[in-house]
């Protein structure tokens, strides 16, 4: 996990005119706040998570770099010098001569640069996520692919610096904002009557056609695709659409057509379900909090009545600021620290806490998210109104009406998708992906929003293909694990019989916190003084 950066000063060859991202959002810092807490996949990525200051640093940072097409440029975190630029696209295919917007591209180059005809797609989440603004994680995560294939890496329209979808922070505290009571029709209303798009152009189909247009602006010939969570879905229309010009494919946190995203509930309950079963089973959690599920469900019961508002000292500034503690904010602060295995191990102490009055924990599992988790939310609904929410069946809603969570992001979803009004793809969209391009897929056994059995569900018509489930791993199994190395065989290869998956076997989990600052239990001295622990931001190993 990376938590801070520092920021590269730019060379004079390397400045661009522009010292911020274009922005084409509102400032409606309440819809998005609620948007993030209903939010279909919500990855985070997980080796590239942030403080909110950082984020907005590197993003203005970067921008400066690729506001306009020429040929280098810096990215927060890459030494290198690399290539990047833009392809013009109508925002409509159907009206070429219509308004226009620029997908942005950057390449990081290979090291020994010995296949100029290939590189490796690597295609970022949410969806809403950067590509570019996660460009140090996908380096170092593809750092073996790197040396012999350049790395690809696209904003997809209506993220970073794509025509950028979403609605700015406002000036309202998100600590202080009552996500529970948020009116999310009126509020999406105001934001969809400033965002200066068409955001019923902002869907999948058309971002695969953009994708396609910078693999042809740059002249590869094949490309090599690493999709995760979201990206997967892209991924894998990319197999369907445009077969001849794919070498291999990994899918990571995978999504199959077959699965409308808003299932997702169901896997956030199994997360939690996992959680609580790891720490009973674990015998130093257990000792330390032998009633963890019943603390959780105390406080959810608790804010279910009221939230919470106190004065607390805020996880990032340090500044004393009031916390409008709800059941969405708690139910929402853990389910984002279950996807990073290092800021899991904190999530027990974070309930127990909880549980005695002290959200300090709560607080900092939460700051991993003010930022909206770097999401575009506008784009996000433009994805999920379009190709998810018409596959709801009642027995879905029944299901949901059983979770919190899922309840929560079906109502949310429903009212913002009543405003977007994106119109629903056809039904081929959801068929399973046909083909024998060599497919790598990754699941993590405690990921707690794709499980293996979204990876199974996508295998069912991939007749050359590989499925490997690490039995320790979270959300993103190549940025915890030996995957990655499986990925550069399969690039190299291009073959994916002779991968061996008994390396994900490892044992990667890391012990459960016991108290603020320690995974050991305290003795019988310590304990007296500590025991009302003071603050743990949840966010830093």
């Amino acid at each position: 996990m990376i938590d801070s950066m520092t920021h590269r000063k730019l060379s004079k060859t390397a400045q661009r005119p522009s010292p911020t991202r274009p922005r084409h959002g509102a400032t409606n810092a309440t819809w998005c706040k609620r948007m993030l807490s209903v939010s279909a996949l919500m990855l985070a990525m997980a080796s590239t998570a942030t403080w909110a200051s950082d984020v907005k640093n590197q993003q203005t940072q970067a921008a400066a770099d690729i506001a306009n097409n020429t040929d280098t440029c810096y990215v927060e975190g890459v030494s290198d010098r690399l290539k990047c630029g833009f392809v013009t696209v109508p925002e409509n295919p159907n009206k070429p001569d219509g308004k226009q917007i620029q997908v942005h591209y950057v390449v990081l180059p290979a090291v020994k640069n010995v296949n100029h005809e290939e590189a490796l797609l690597a295609i970022a989440g949410g969806p809403g996520q950067s590509a570019i603004d996660n460009a140090a994680g996908f380096d170092a995560m593809l750092s073996k692919v790197r040396q012999q294939r350049d790395i690809l890496l696209i904003d997809q329209r209506g993220t970073g610096r794509s025509n950028l979808l979403t609605c700015d922070e406002g000036a309202q505290s998100p600590l202080s904002f009552d996500d529970d009571n948020a009116d999310t029709l009126a509020e999406t209303q105001k934001c969809l009557a400033k965002i200066d798009a068409d955001v019923t152009q902002y869907g999948s189909l058309n971002a695969i056609k953009d994708f396609e247009a910078v693999r042809q602006h740059l002249g590869y010939k094949k490309l090599h695709i690493y999709g995760i969570s979201y990206g997967t879905r892209m991924a894998q229309l990319y197999m369907r659409l445009y077969p001849a010009h794919l070498a291999t494919v990994t899918l990571d946190g995978i999504v199959p057509m077959q699965q409308s995203v808003l299932e997702i509930g169901a896997s956030i309950d199994r997360g939690f379900d996992l959680l609580f079963k790891d720490c009973q089973e674990t015998t130093a959690c257990h000792a330390q909090f032998p009633e963890l599920k019943a603390e959780f469900d105390q406080v959810a019961a608790s804010l279910a009545k009221a939230p919470v508002m106190e004065n607390v000292y805020d996880p990032v500034t340090g500044e004393k600021t009031m916390l409008t503690m709800t059941r969405g904010k708690f139910y929402g602060s853990i389910r984002m620290a279950l996807y990073q295995a290092n800021v899991r191990a904190l999530v027990p102490h974070a309930i127990h806490q909880a549980a005695k009055h002290n959200f300090q924990p709560i607080l900092g599992l939460y700051s991993l998210t003010i930022d909206n988790a770097g999401m575009a939310m506008g784009m996000h609904a433009s994805v999920v109104c379009g190709e998810d929410m018409h596959r709801i069946t009642p027995a879905m809603r029944e299901q949901a009406q059983h979770s919190f969570m899922g309840k929560t992001m079906l109502e949310g979803l429903e009212a913002t998708c009543e405003v977007w009004k994106v119109p629903a793809v056809d039904d081929s969209f959801s068929e399973p992906i046909s083909s024998d391009i060599p497919t790598l897929l990754l699941s993590g056994e405690i990921d707690p929003a794709t499980p293996p059995s979204w990876g199974e569900l996508a295998m069912e018509k991939l007749t050359n293909a590989k499925h490997f489930v690490a039995p320790y791993a979270t959300h993103g199994v190549a940025y915890q694990s030996c995957a990655n190395n499986l990925i550069a065989d399969l690039v190299r290869s291009g073959s994916v019989n002779d991968l061996d998956g008994e390396c994900l076997k490892k044992d990667v989990r890391r012990s459960f916190y016991l108290n603020a600052s320690s995974v050991e239990p305290l003795d019988a001295t310590s304990t007296k003084t500590t025991a009302d622990d003071n603050a743990s931001t949840g966010a830093k190993e």
